[in-house]
């Protein structure tokens, strides 16, 4: 009670501010490591920092940027995808080739993105309903993919594409590069999905603790499921691309791919062993990458020194990540 007799008013909490949020958002480290990536490299280079330099690197970031985002689900549950850079290869060389036979472009696309979304479900399939292990699927569907691509091609380029297809990899939409549009747009959608749905909650559920996730009546089958078709898909988006931008059908394309994206989504701050992450820090992520790869190239770094940098930083963040789970 007041003086006067009326009754107190709590005080309504103090909000934190807005670096306060940004502090407990989970991709606060990766961003603060994505600008302290770019002053070093602003210092070690004369050219990097410039617009031109800067859409380049957005250019070339956004095919790895696709595929993280479907590694990113599967990582959330707990599992993996090792055959991302070989279903975008059979996806982009399958569509190249049904363009080269006469099919018309949006067939051959819808076909190619229906390749790679039966390759996830398939995974899927054999992690979420037959109990095998994420690592030796994806690891078989791999070898498989990359098979039928270079029996498909005979092992060569598919070359000759219509020039309407140039537009995926080489045109521009409300002045945006198209593939940059393309991986903005899969990451607002993969967003609003994780962050601002049931599926979300439920995939991030999985991932913490599968068992508990099941016993609160989650179908956890049915949401593994979805996680590895969203993964076949992003592949065959990135496939698309890719193969627009080249203006050909690649059936090498995407080797080692795989380690690129799983890179992304570590050092974007999501736990290697799922529950904890956001896709937003797989985008800061696979900027990240972007920006390393590009500073180094301009530093005349050769590429095999590159994967070993690529190869400690994983090991990095992953030792990071485990430290963290531990204080928690």
């Amino acid at each position: 009670m007041n003086a006067d007799g009326a009754p107190a008013i709590a005080a309504a909490p103090a909000r934190p501010g807005a670096l306060a949020r940004l502090r407990r958002a989970p991709y606060f480290f990766p961003l603060a490591g994505l600008v302290a990536v770019c002053l070093v490299m602003v210092a070690a280079t004369d050219n990097f920092l410039s617009g031109d330099n800067f859409l380049n690197i957005a250019r070339q970031v956004s095919i790895n940027a696709i595929i993280a985002v479907g590694m990113t689900c599967a990582i959330l549950t707990g599992g993996i995808d090792l055959c991302v850079g070989a279903v975008m290869a059979l996806s982009g060389t399958l569509m190249a080739g049904l363009m080269v036979a006469g099919a018309p472009p949006w067939a051959a696309i819808a076909l190619g993105l229906g390749v790679g979304l039966a390759f996830g479900l398939c995974n899927g399939f054999f992690v979420a309903y037959a109990g095998m292990p994420p690592i030796i699927v994806t690891l078989a569907t791999m070898g498989i993919a990359r098979g039928l691509a270079l029996i498909y091609t005979g092992g060569y380029p598919i070359d000759g594409l219509p020039e309407a297809f140039a537009f995926f990899g080489r045109g521009t939409v409300f002045g945006i590069q198209t593939p940059v549009a393309v991986m903005l747009l899969v990451f607002a959608l993969a967003y609003l999905l994780l962050d601002h749905t049931p599926v979300g909650r439920y995939i991030y559920a999985i991932g913490g603790n599968e068992e508990a996730a099941r016993l609160s009546g989650v179908r956890v089958a049915r949401y593994k499921l979805l996680v590895y078709a969203l993964s076949g898909f992003t592949c065959a988006v990135a496939g698309l691309v890719l193969g627009s931008r080249l203006m050909s059908g690649q059936p090498n394309a995407g080797v080692a791919f795989e380690m690129d994206a799983i890179a992304a989504v570590v050092m974007g701050g999501t736990s290697i062993s799922g529950g904890r992450g956001s896709i937003v820090g797989t985008l800061v992520g696979a900027l990240m990458l972007g920006v390393l790869n590009n500073g180094l190239n301009m530093m005349g770094v050769s590429p095999y020194v590159q994967n070993i940098i690529k190869g400690l930083i994983i090991l990095f963040a992953i030792y990071i990540s485990r430290e963290r789970r531990k204080r928690r």
